[in-house]
């Protein structure tokens, strides 16, 4: 008996490790294919970190599951965590992006997409605060649209589609954030329409109490109204005031004045940025969304959670020659039903096949808003440059002649050396070198090297 239940024992615990390792994977050296994507993947991760040991040496001393998720061995090892789906403070998200960013670095994170809904406004805070942890930052937005199919109102659904930008951020910055103005405006009048029809459920939930959670200057969405109700003690639970009232088409429901999904995809693209379809399984009919938005110009759809990967819409991105992403939409709300920050196991090749798209896009929005202000050397193209860059060089101390001296400060912390030699760069270092640069009231001067 003492002997039956000792095996049993054993058993059991080697079925618990076989299962905390992710469905009883095996481990494998990494193929030649997910070698040379390890590679490439970390050199971009680390373009503005000063290089280490080589990649190909990392990654030789790496396993891969049988995901093809890579797995750090000891001191030579090394995870590449991407977290390509979180919220901040500054949409409906728990914590400031400082806090969030903290929060990455415990859990491993290395490169970060804040995807606020409808705002851009936390990604200077996030890239602040990476610095610290040498996190890299993709600056991101889900943007709140409306899918109607063939005009047909009845049929309407609510479509998020994320964006992700290069590290200078989107080209035409004042035509998106004028676009996701308007977004967050329809956002305010849609939270008061919420509330009034609580308030017709007997529910005299105040406006300023929303507001106040919500904080000044977010616009304010469900998820504010729903921690609103919890606090006045009108639910238990988040959970259930989305359960009986705030669901699509609940009897709190509301819709704002939200674009059409092609209209934000065209946006996007306009802007030079890779757009990805939100949580597909949250879509009543996925599948002529789908069609109609890879017509559109879609890049990608997300396919991964933190309790792996849906097969389903793994398939339905094969059928239309979509990205495969995926990301925890971490808000930090806390409790057994959300997904921690990071804890997407996204296989390297994956992110090898995004950054294959992605790069190219980035590379002509830097050339677009490095050429504007080469063309119109204003403060207003200049803050284009460094917005969600690293501005601290321009600010006081050592000033950089404009010229090459702007250009090879900055590129190196966006571009790879290969990217760095297009042609249409070095025309616009060119024209660059005999451009004065003003920044906050500062003159600084021009040394042509």
């Amino acid at each position: 008996m003492g002997e039956g239940s000792s095996a049993n024992a054993k058993d059991k615990k080697k079925k618990k490790k076989r299962n905390h390792r992710g469905g009883g994977s095996s481990k494998k050296k990494m193929t030649h294919e997910q070698l040379l994507a390890f590679k490439s993947v970390t050199e971009w991760v680390h373009l503005d970190q000063p290089s280490s040991s080589s990649s190909l040496t990392c990654a030789a001393s790496c396993l891969v599951d049988d995901f093809g998720v890579q797995k750090g061995l000891g001191r030579g090892g090394e995870k590449v965590v991407f977290e390509l789906h979180s919220h901040s403070k500054f949409s409906d998200g728990f914590l400031s992006p400082s806090k969030l960013i903290e929060r990455a670095h415990i859990n491993g994170v290395k490169v970060l997409a804040l995807t606020d809904h409808d705002t851009m406004s936390g990604i200077p805070e996030a890239v602040e605060a990476a610095r610290k942890y040498g996190i890299k930052i993709i600056p991101g937005v889900e943007i709140s649209t409306i899918f109607s199919p063939s005009g047909d109102s009845e049929a309407e659904e609510p479509v998020h589609i994320l964006a992700y930008y290069s590290s200078i951020g989107p080209s035409r910055f004042e035509e998106l954030d004028k676009f996701l103005s308007n977004i967050r405006e329809g956002r305010f009048l849609r939270a008061k329409n919420i509330v009034l029809k609580l308030n017709k459920l007997k529910f005299p939930l105040k406006w300023e109490h929303v507001c106040r959670i919500a904080g000044k200057g977010v616009a304010p969405g469900r998820l504010h109204v729903a921690r609103a109700m919890v606090e006045a003690g009108y639910v238990e639970n988040l959970k259930q005031a989305f359960a009986r009232y705030l669901f699509d088409g609940g009897p709190a429901y509301s819709t704002g004045s939200e674009p059409l999904a092609e209209e934000a995809i065209k946006m996007i693209s306009d802007t030079g940025g890779v757009s990805v379809l939100a949580h597909p399984w949250a879509l009543k009919n996925p599948v002529p969304i789908v069609r109609r938005l890879k017509e559109a110009g879609l890049h990608g759809i997300e396919v991964y959670r933190s309790d792996g990967r849906l097969a389903a819409y793994s398939d339905l991105a094969d059928a239309y020659g979509l990205l495969k992403t995926g990301g925890s939409d971490y808000h930090g709300r806390g409790g057994h039903n959300e997904s921690e920050l990071g804890s997407v196991n996204l296989p390297v090749l994956v992110l090898h096949d995004l950054l294959k798209v992605a790069r190219p896009i980035w590379c002509e929005a830097i050339k677009e808003i490095l050429e504007c202000y080469a063309e119109e050397p204003s403060d207003s193209n200049l803050a284009s440059i460094t917005r969600f860059g690293r501005t601290r060089a321009f600010k006081g101390g050592s000033p950089l002649g404009c010229g090459q001296d702007l250009i090879d400060h900055c590129l190196p912390l966006w571009l790879s050396t290969e990217e760095m030699e297009d042609a249409e760069i070095k025309a616009i270092k060119l024209k660059l070198s005999n451009v004065s640069l003003s920044q906050g009231g500062i003159q600084v001067l021009i040394e042509t090297k």
